[in-house]
């Protein structure tokens, strides 16, 4: 793989745009997602959703938050019947979390909302323009992986 060919203050200098135009962007996705379901909600969720059942524990190391915060997220996804929690057969301690079919749709929803979002942006640029955003989609994925 070649490594990049700009001096220091040229990378940082990258790495303010990226931040910038990053944030915006996830923001404006934000403002796309399923009303009514706060970001943090929606994030756990689509987590679930995405691994399969999982403990409160487990969930909390993908989002990255405490037990508490988890906790309150968690109760509000059941009172609002996204997600069933129920108690390990074994360790009565643990609590699992799984998807209800509601919180599937929900899920499902929002992600469509963010790409058409998203899709109808990309049909108003350039063929060029989409060639690039094609490939940087690409470098963004390897910028993330395995991230923490």
């Amino acid at each position: 793989m070649q490594q990049g060919t700009g001096s220091v203050a040229d990378t940082a200098e990258l790495a303010s745009r990226l931040r910038f135009g990053i944030t915006r962007l996830a923001r404006r996705l934000r403002q796309q997602a399923e009303p009514g379901i706060t970001p943090s909600c929606l994030a756990a969720l689509a987590t679930i959703a995405a691994h399969g059942p999982m403990t409160i524990g487990d969930l909390c190391a993908h989002e990255q938050v405490q037990p508490p915060t988890m906790s309150r997220v968690v109760a509000s996804l059941v009172t609002s019947g996204l997600v069933e929690r129920s108690p390990d057969p074994l360790d009565r301690r643990i609590a699992w979390v799984r998807v209800t079919p509601e919180g599937e749709r929900v899920v499902r929803r929002s992600r469509r909302r963010k790409e058409a979002y998203l899709a109808k942006r990309i049909r108003a640029l350039e063929p060029e323009q989409v060639a690039l955003l094609e490939r940087a989609a690409g470098i963004l994925e390897r910028l993330v992986e395995g991230a923490p």
